[in-house]
């Protein structure tokens, strides 16, 4: 079975945001982590993709080594796309690595802060969770930036489509706020789950259920998209203060058949446990597919 990774272009903060303004490039960092977990290489190759530069001059400081390198390799071969390409040879990884697409993106919300009632525009994807409060709405600018065709290619071809986990309103939406992955995704006839967080997240969640984040898919990009919910059933753990487990509340008021798992990394149960969350996936897609390696 061949993976394909989406990832979205509308980062801006840190690193990636410093290349993209200094270079006029793709931003890197969403694109380094998928290469980096997607490689099969030994762990010091990826060891340095993912190190960051954190003394010396200001100009290396908060870079990311992978985020130089790929920025590097964008000029020698003309594109990022070429640079995925290149770097996914080099470290062996399992799979593709796509952006979502290769315009110029940025993300945009409608922000009430914590005690206002006026709503405030964020330009920014970065911007957005520090302000707090809530979300009302984000959308991207411009608004109907062409898919990367290979990406409408992947959905369109694919038996399994899995959205998330990840950042709600800076991560996911970002991607299916792109017109034609929206509605590549309403074609296409793979079995398409979404793997709801197992906790909120600062600034973006505060105190979501799993219906919430439902609620905000729905409203960005329309409901019926999803085949099945995978949603975490063990709550046990420390969770640090500001945030809090990601529940249902009423299972009546989810329009899609939920799959419970425990999902929870026992060292940091905010996070989902990548081996469970794969077993869970193979499971799910071997139901529908046969064993892997059946044609």
């Amino acid at each position: 079975h061949k993976l394909t990774a989406v990832v979205t272009v509308a980062d801006d903060g840190g690193s990636s945001g410093r290349l993209r303004e200094s270079l006029g490039i793709l931003p890197p960092g969403d694109i380094r982590n998928c290469l980096a977990a997607l490689s099969n290489d030994e762990a010091l190759l990826t060891q340095l993709f993912q190190y960051r530069f954190a003394h010396g001059s200001q100009e290396l400081n908060g870079h990311s080594f992978g985020n130089l390198f790929l920025s590097a390799l964008a000029e020698i071969t003309g594109s990022m796309e070429g640079a995925i390409v290149e770097s996914g040879r080099l470290m062996a990884v399992y799979g593709r690595v796509l952006p979502s697409s290769l315009q110029d993106v940025r993300l945009s919300a409608d922000i009430v802060p914590p005690h206002a009632h006026q709503e405030v525009r964020i330009v920014g994807e970065s911007r957005i969770p520090k302000l707090g409060g809530n979300i009302r709405r984000v959308w991207l600018e411009p608004n109907d930036p062409p898919a990367f065709p290979k990406v409408i290619q992947a959905i369109l071809a694919a038996d399994f489509i899995v959205v998330g986990p990840g950042s709600l309103y800076t991560s996911l939406l970002p991607n299916l706020l792109i017109p034609d992955i929206a509605n590549a995704l309403r074609a296409s006839t793979a079995f398409k789950t979404y793997i709801s967080n197992v906790a909120t997240q600062p600034g973006e969640t505060d105190g979501f259920s799993c219906e919430d984040h439902l609620r905000v898919l729905d409203e960005h990009i329309g409901s019926g998209i999803f085949d099945l919910i995978v949603q975490n059933r063990r709550f046990e753990g420390n969770l640090p203060k500001s945030i809090q487990w990601v529940k249902i509340r009423d299972e009546n008021a989810i329009q899609y058949p939920v799959y419970l798992a425990d999902l929870i990394d026992k060292s940091e149960p905010w996070h989902h446990d990548e081996k469970k969350l794969a077993s869970v996936l193979m499971a799910l897609l071997q139901e529908r597919t046969g064993p892997l390696g059946e044609a």
